[in-house]
């Protein structure tokens, strides 16, 4: 009896660590919502902010997050016109690094892209629409896809700019082409899937949601001018919603939540919260709201409310997810990324300024505050929580600080 529950015990180790192992990393958190699943984090910062625990300096520019997998932290940066794989130990030493192309150079210089490690393979895509897989363990390229001369992408004006999305044997991207506009390839081959022609439309800055629905899995972007649902088995455009702005910018990704998707972008367009019917096949506009207009800072629900800001409107704000209604808007700090961990959003703003703030729809209240002075370029990467610790990067440099 013993020996049979010790092996029924060692049998689930094996296999939770096999599916661990086997889970893609996403782009702003495990549910690729902005919501971290940490708990036991700091109320409130010392007063010279949370301590930092080391900060890694020869990154090369870029504006990408890190990614946690297989014990290492993998991250992309330009460097002299290519674009690299780094990859760092947990106490912020390197590894070892790859580069995987070309990569933007021509404004806002660096790697837009964070990598997707699934066990053994990463995947990552430049600005130039190249789509590499490379073995996770030391860089080697198994295999390319470019978007451009494969797929007949374009193209746009600051880079292409989407983190890839792997589900399954799958690797989903936006080329941006007139009959390949969204694409499905098998991860381990690089061989064609489907193709859908969506709206025949440029992409968009977007890295795209999956959305699993009891009658479909629902691949969820945003194109030039529109939302668009896409069957995420079959490749059919199932919908597409009107979404533009001047620069045909929407770099948010989506958030679903309660059964509505919330889709917004900047450059004063706003957002619109959907219904999404039970079976994915269509959606209805609920309403929508001007001033939610990140142009790049994502936004968080929690507890019924949305919580983010502007571009435009450069107020911090709360929302109620399923009528609208504002509940506050505040300048106390500059516009610019929200997360969340443990009942607290963590803002980083465009000035620099990193801000530990309540979740609650009562009002913007600015528990802790410190300033990022480490780095370079812009302040717009995401920061990342893993295991107790707060991931800041800003151009070259990535810090860590304890946060728990």
């Amino acid at each position: 009896m013993i020996k049979k529950v010790f092996f029924l015990l060692f049998s689930v180790i094996i296999f939770s660590s096999v599916l661990e192992a086997q889970t893609p990393t996403k782009w702003r958190g495990p549910n690729a919502n902005g919501i971290y699943n940490e708990m036991g984090l700091l109320k409130q910062w010392p007063a010279a902010g949370p301590e930092m625990l080391w900060h890694y300096d020869d990154l090369g520019q870029g504006h990408s997050s890190a990614v946690f997998a297989n014990g290492q932290i993998y991250m992309s940066a330009g460097l002299d016109s290519l674009g690299y794989v780094v990859v760092l130990t947990m106490d912020g030493k390197l590894k070892w690094k790859a580069p995987y192309g070309k990569e933007f150079y021509e404004s806002y210089e660096g790697a837009r892209t964070s990598p997707v490690v699934v066990g053994d393979l990463l995947y990552i895509y430049s600005a130039y629409g190249v789509l590499t897989c490379m073995d996770a363990n030391n860089g080697e390229v198994k295999w390319k896809k470019d978007g451009f001369n494969d797929f007949d992408g374009k193209n746009i004006r600051w880079g292409v700019t989407e983190t890839l999305l792997v589900d399954g044997d799958k690797v989903f991207f936006t080329p941006g082409g007139a009959k390949n506009n969204v694409v499905a390839l098998n991860r381990f081959t690089g061989d064609l899937i489907w193709s859908s022609e969506g709206m025949g439309e440029v992409s968009a800055y977007c890295s795209p949601l999956m959305v699993d629905l009891p009658a479909r899995k629902l691949l969820v972007t945003m194109t030039a001018d529109h939302i668009i649902g896409i069957d995420a088995k079959s490749g059919k455009m199932l919908w597409s919603y009107p979404q533009t702005n001047r620069w045909q910018v929407h770099a948010n990704t989506p958030i679903y939540y309660d059964g509505g998707l919330f889709c917004f972008s900047g450059y004063g367009q706003g957002g619109v919260r959907l219904d999404l019917a039970e079976d994915g096949s269509s959606v209805e506009k609920a309403w929508f709201k001007v001033e939610l207009d990140s142009r790049i800072g994502g936004m968080v629900v929690v507890d019924g409310y949305l919580y983010g800001s502007g571009d435009k409107a450069r107020e911090w704000r709360c929302v109620d997810w399923k009528t609208g209604e504002e509940k506050y808007a505040s300048k106390e700090i500059g516009k610019g990324v929200t997360i969340f961990a443990d009942g607290m959003l963590y803002c980083y703003s465009d000035r620099g300024e990193l801000a530990l703030v309540e979740a609650t729809p009562e009002a913007f209240k600015v528990v802790s505050e410190t300033k990022v002075e480490l780095g370079s370029a812009q302040h717009w990467a995401h920061p990342v929580i893993n295991d107790g610790i707060l991931y800041v990067r800003h151009g070259n440099v990535l810090m860590a600080y304890k946060i728990k």
